[in-house]
């Protein structure tokens, strides 16, 4: 109810600042916030409060993670974070198109640095399971890239409960070559070793996942499935923004670079889900994100294969509300399942 009196007011704003007005806002409003129903669900060895999760690309810095907990997501996905502190591309970066409920962004990951996204993160003393997106530095090239990765890891191993390597960003030039086989391959293997030398120093287990991109053909999408059995890790987030514009063509500032999320990410970000799951068989959990903008959309996620879903789009035009919503919708689901399986 207070989102919708808000949001006039923020569209009237440049995107960029009225999203950091509205973390503020969430800030002071957000532990008044009801909480949704419990939907628990195991997923990548966690225990989840509900399968409704945060995507990252919100609060890129950790600086609102208290109050983002508090709107009742079952986890938060901060990030994405660099080792190194980087500006990313100029302003204006982010765009509304609200004819299509979508938004571009051209961020180029913007961050703070490990460094000081971890002390950030260090003044969260809540419960909600945080897991963080990582990526390299835009000066990195590929063939250094998983030094990038391994140094992120082990800065955020002792604070986190997953991270998320990100390979897909469109506004990192030559980021999306990651996803090829061999190279994803080579940083997977590498990675999971660092991983397992930060299991025994911390004695605790950190979940690794990758986060994959929504334009690839149904080949590649197999190959990373594979890479990612091979490797073994332990879940796969689908999917990152798109550079496609069939579902926003002839739209005001639809020819902006930059990748776009919202209601036209939805199909396709399914289908790779769909493509994912079938190769998968379940020995690798998914996490659908693209395009939810209501209870069904996140239905059709957890259909199409994924266990987790997650929203950031769907906040900017819907709210707080739509967090509830889909947590209803997935602990009805999961009513009706057990009632049918008696």
């Amino acid at each position: 109810m207070l989102y919708a009196l808000a949001r006039p007011l923020l569209f009237a704003l440049d995107p960029e600042t009225a999203h950091e007005v509205a973390l503020k806002f969430a800030d002071a409003a957000g532990l008044l916030a009801p909480k949704p129903p419990a939907c628990p669900v195991r997923c990548m060895g966690l225990d989840f409060a509900n399968p409704v999760g945060l995507a990252a690309g919100l609060d890129k810095h950790a600086e609102h993670v208290a109050a983002l907990a508090a709107l009742g997501f079952g986890f938060l996905e901060l990030g994405g974070v660099t080792p190194r502190p980087q500006p990313g591309n100029p302003r204006p970066r982010l765009f509304r198109v609200p004819q299509a409920r979508a938004i571009i962004n051209r961020y180029g990951l913007n961050s703070v640095g490990v460094d000081e996204f971890v002390a950030n993160l260090r003044r969260f003393s809540g419960k909600c399971i945080v897991g963080v997106n990582i990526g390299k530095n835009k000066d990195t090239p590929n063939e250094k890239a998983a030094e990038d990765y391994e140094l992120c890891l082990e800065k955020l191993y002792p604070h986190v409960d997953y991270v998320t390597l990100n390979v897909s960003s469109p506004n990192t030039a030559g980021l999306r070559d990651l996803q090829a086989p061999e190279s994803l391959s080579t940083l997977l293997s590498t990675v999971k070793g660092k991983r397992e030398q930060l299991r025994q120093k911390h004695g605790r287990s950190v979940a690794l996942a990758l986060k994959i991109g929504p334009d690839l053909d149904e080949e590649a999408i197999r190959g990373i499935a594979q890479a990612a059995l091979h490797a073994g890790i332990d879940g796969i987030v689908a999917t990152n923004t798109t550079v496609d514009r069939k579902g926003v063509a002839g739209l005001p500032r639809a020819d902006e670079q930059g990748g776009l999320s919202g209601a036209p990410l939805r199909e396709s970000s399914t289908n790779v889900l769909k493509t994912l799951a079938a190769e998968l068989k379940n020995e690798i959990p998914l996490i659908g994100v693209g395009g939810i903008m209501s209870g069904a959309d996140a239905l059709e996620k957890l259909g199409a294969g994924a266990a987790l879903v997650q929203l950031y789009t769907g906040l900017i035009y819907r709210g707080p509300e739509l967090v509830h919503e889909c947590v209803s919708a997935c602990l009805e689901r999961s009513r009706t399942a057990s009632t049918a399986s008696r």
